[in-house]
């Protein structure tokens, strides 16, 4: 093992513990009362605990790694205008609205990049403690238990994911609901990224999709054979928002021919 496999794999490991200790942290919260703001829009929120547990990955970052650097959702991204570097893209509670709502469908996620690449991914499921975790080249995991590559598939036998909101928006979507199994949505792009990379879903669509919404998820997808793209089949940009299908790799492109070819453009 090089050297610097080893110190990665320290990273990895002080990850996984700084997650579990703020995953204590959000269900301690959750028993008592927190302050609920909107941020973009009515739909938007953001809570005191999404804010702490980002200023708790911040101050432990600063302290045990100080030379990465911290792109969280609530404001630490301001400070990050490239991916030199190791840079830990951060969503402390991704699903902030069923964390509110439901009490449940909500994850922490966390991408590690080393100059622009994911190295480290985790997507953890506070709830149900499930973690979704890889390291590149050395697969991806499920509470330590290795994911297998994703299988040959098929449109028409594929459990699919996207918001029917996006339907309204854009009709396209309809074509995928008549060529697939089944849609679903659980309104946490983190978890459902995680999903496709275990195989319980078969691709998850969104329109509008941060960096620390999809930089856990798309390190898991690395390691098991799947594709992330923007709905051009365009390599995901980790630095703004885009648009995001991930998906088992015999599909993927069947998906963009349906909802983005010439023929069906509106």
């Amino acid at each position: 093992m090089t050297k610097e496999v080893e110190t990665l794999e320290k990273v990895k490991q002080q990850a996984e513990e700084w997650i579990r200790e703020a995953a204590l942290y959000i269900k301690k919260e959750m028993k008592g009362s927190f302050a609920v703001n909107t941020k973009a829009h009515q739909h938007d929120l953001v809570t005191d605990v999404d804010k702490n547990v980002e200023a708790f990955f911040l101050e432990k970052l600063s302290e045990t790694f100080p030379t990465h650097r911290l792109m969280g959702e609530e404001g630490s991204f301001e400070q990050i205008k490239d991916l030199s570097g190791i840079v830990w893209i951060l969503d402390p509670i991704d699903g902030t609205i069923n964390f509110v709502h439901q009490e449940s469908n909500f994850a922490i996620s966390i991408g590690i990049f080393l100059e622009g690449e994911p190295i480290i991914g985790f997507v953890y499921d506070v709830m149900r403690d499930e973690l979704f975790s890889s390291f590149k080249g050395n697969g991806a995991y499920l509470n330590g238990e290795p994911l297998p590559k994703l299988p040959k598939n098929a449109l028409n036998e594929s459990i699919l994911s996207f918001n029917a909101g996006w339907m309204l928006k854009d009709r396209r979507l309809e074509k995928l609901v008549h060529s697939s199994r089944g849609i679903r949505s659980y309104g946490v792009a983190a978890l459902e990224m995680a999903y496709v990379a275990s195989g319980r879903l078969d691709a998850y669509i969104s329109f509008n999709l941060a960096p620390w919404d999809i930089a856990g998820g798309y390190a898991l997808l690395q390691e098991v054979g799947g594709k992330a793209t923007n709905f051009r089949g365009e390599a995901l940009n980790f630095l703004e928002k885009d648009t995001l299908i991930a998906a088992n790799p015999w599909i993927h492109d069947e998906i963009i021919n349906t909802i983005y070819n010439q023929d069906n453009k509106q």
